[in-house]
């Protein structure tokens, strides 16, 4: 199965569990096969009108951040845990969230990513299992199925937050994203080996 044909049995399986929320799928966009790929929470306004992530307000603060780390959009991949737009703008329940995880699981394997950043809370407890808030996980490293897992703040959360002093969630931001920018780099060629889901598996490097 490719992307395309992943996107095209999304829209035609949707389940119960997200009939709340909008109508359109943002399913993610980017790089095919990808060294890192960036996970948020899910669609605003803007991304459920165009149909792609992270394009409003807090995307465009996302594609000034990337660039500030000479990190192209179009080199990773970039989606959300829940891909449709919740009532408001809230954020995912957990039975969306549960229901959203085969297609995100899905997706992942395809994609083969060597790193993964989370983006805000949601994605962040997801994936390390945790009920510890962003503040307390952010710009550390931990592991899942063997792909590290860097969380970060969301970029919505900066824009609430704009302040650039020492300690604040911008200049910590900027901390976090010097650290994946140098992960990155080090990284070598991308295995073609597929990302192996095993639920099992999972732990803190440090």
């Amino acid at each position: 199965m490719t992307l395309d044909e992943l996107q095209r049995w999304a829209q035609a399986n949707r389940p119960a569990a997200l009939i709340e929320l909008s109508d359109n799928l943002v399913f993610g966009e980017g790089n095919p096969a990808p060294q890192l790929v960036f996970v948020g929470e899910a669609p605003g306004e803007d991304e459920d009108l165009q149909g792609r992530p992270f394009v409003g307000r807090a995307g465009q603060l996302l594609d000034r951040i990337l660039a500030a780390v000479s990190i192209r959009r179009d080199e990773v991949y970039i989606t959300n845990m829940v891909k449709y737009r919740p009532p408001g703008n809230r954020n995912p329940k957990p039975e969306e969230v549960a229901a959203s995880e085969p297609l995100l699981l899905r997706q992942l394997e395809l994609l083969r990513p060597q790193i993964i950043a989370t983006l805000g809370n949601v994605p962040t407890q997801y994936f390390l299992k945790t009920t510890e808030g962003i503040t307390k996980t952010r710009g550390k490293w931990f592991e899942w199925h063997s792909v590290r897992i860097m969380p970060l703040f969301h970029p919505a959360y900066l824009l609430r937050n704009p302040s650039r002093e020492h300690g604040s969630p911008k200049w910590l931001m900027w901390q976090d994203m010097k650290l994946l920018k140098e992960a990155l780099d080090s990284l070598g060629p991308k295995s073609m080996a597929p990302v192996v889901i095993d639920t099992a598996h999972q732990e803190r490097l440090f």
